[in-house]
């Protein structure tokens, strides 16, 4: 009779699969209508692999607004990064995969541990890259002003589905905000990048 081998565990994957269900959950329920073991379920593992590897809910949403907002900032030159960002949440089908940490937000604003996360990790990566796209001195205050813009588009399209925002075309409204947006950041590209 053969030995049982203990299975290996794949922390890296168990990672990446908590990440995923994580932020699935928080884009379709918000942070405070997702359980601990919701998010365990949905990765298939014991919910107290996501303490060992995140500490709480608060701090998985935290990695998933590091990694959301990294992974799109390192793989982008700062003046498309608001081009990208609005071809991934403006994507057709979206709340995609790649838009619904955008989604998370928004459904997840209210909650304060949530908020901080979003001001902290999300808010200040985008700010710090925007900021670069202008000589002006109040430079960050304009990054901030495209970054509310950008968050209030997603609330009036995917969570209020207000109209005509809702169903407008996507390269329509990609269209106006980055002509819009290259008054106040002036190195802002004014078409996203071509792969």
């Amino acid at each position: 009779m053969a030995e049982d081998v203990p299975r290996r565990r794949d922390a890296d994957a168990t990672r990446a699969a908590l990440l995923t269900a994580a932020r699935d959950l928080f884009a379709e329920r918000g942070f405070d209508q997702t359980t601990v073991r919701d998010i365990a379920a949905r990765a298939g593992v014991n919910q107290a692999l996501l303490f060992r590897y995140y500490g709480s809910k608060d701090g998985l949403f935290h990695a998933i607004m590091t990694s959301t907002g990294r992974e799109l900032i390192d793989e982008t030159p700062p003046e498309y990064v608001l081009a990208r960002t609005l071809q991934r949440m403006l994507s057709p089908g979206a709340p995609t995969a790649e838009a619904s940490p955008f989604y998370a937000i928004l459904r997840s604003a209210a909650h304060q541990g949530a908020a901080s996360a979003m001001r902290e990790k999300m808010g200040g990566q985008y700010v710090d890259v925007l900021a670069t796209l202008t000589d002006e001195p109040n430079a960050e205050l304009r990054a901030d002003l495209v970054l509310a813009w950008i968050l209030g588009i997603g609330l009036l399209r995917y969570v209020l589905v207000k109209e005509p925002i809702a169903h407008a075309d996507p390269d329509e409204i990609s269209d106006c905000v980055l002509k819009a947006v290259s008054v106040i950041l002036e190195r802002s590209a004014q078409h996203p990048p071509t792969d």
